[in-house]
């Protein structure tokens, strides 16, 4: 039975997609069937994989009811790995779904045989606690939250962490945190090696052991329509991203 996790954070530029991408890429490469579904309108996972922001079906189809997560997963040029992609429509999703009946659940109503399918499923959450993100916390069982090594990404968590204690309450009880991934960290300057203390101390159970770097190679994999894995398989943010990779199975 395969783990569906969520990649949330509701500020924008802490590494969502870059850790949802290279996470799925990391588990395939290691021989798991994985599917990566991406919610966020902006596509970037879409595109970091190598797929078209036009291509169809889409997540889209699936919140409307139209499709299964299962039926609308296609694969990509990467061996064992396949998408949901996004496109530019699912836009709208935020003004439609609150019209819909159980609105909070349509994505977790049309997951039908992921679990089967796919041994891990990550969900690449927009930068926003609305209908999309909430939609994927009441789908998934665990939930991975990359925190920037800055001042206001700290300012973030509490607002995140009230949601993620409403969403267990409400809309579904077995979701738990998988772990907390510090991201963009500069270890020369005094602030990052200060919000990594403090982020420690705060959560010492949940942060992960792997910190990912600042490192040029992750920002410019997705205009390669690669993974920074295999755009630059050698790079400290590669490899950062495979430790983590493993880190993240071993809490699955």
């Amino acid at each position: 039975m395969g783990t569906i996790f969520a990649i949330a954070n509701q500020k924008g530029g802490v590494g969502k997609t870059t850790t949802a991408v290279n996470v799925a890429a990391s588990v395939a490469d290691a021989g798991y069937d994985t599917l990566l579904v991406d919610l966020d309108p902006q596509c970037n996972a879409t595109v970091g994989v190598g797929l078209p922001k036009d291509v169809s079906p889409s997540v889209y189809d699936c919140l409307g009811g139209e499709l299964s997560l299962s039926e609308a997963a296609r694969p990509t040029a990467f061996t064992r790995l396949s998408a949901v992609p996004a496109t530019p429509d699912l836009a709208g999703a935020n003004i439609e779904l609150p019209r819909l009946p159980g609105s909070e659940t349509r994505l977790r109503d049309q997951l039908g045989d992921v679990r089967e399918r796919f041994l891990f499923t990550v969900l690449d959450c927009p930068p926003s606690l609305g209908p999309l993100t909430v939609n994927a916390l009441v789908a998934a069982d665990r939930v991975i939250v990359p925190v920037q090594t800055e001042y206001f990404a700290l300012e973030g968590l509490a607002g995140l962490l009230d949601t993620l204690s409403l969403i267990q309450r409400e809309l579904n009880p077995l979701l738990t945190v998988a772990g907390m991934i510090l991201t963009m960290h500069d270890a020369r300057t005094r602030l990052a090696q200060d919000v990594e203390r403090e982020v420690r101390e705060h959560f010492p159970e949940l942060v992960f052991d792997t910190v990912i770097p600042r490192n040029v190679r992750l920002g410019e994999a997705p205009s390669f329509g690669l993974p920074a894995i295999r755009h630059a398989p050698q790079s400290a943010g590669s490899a950062a991203y495979l430790k983590l990779a493993r880190e993240v199975a071993a809490r699955a």
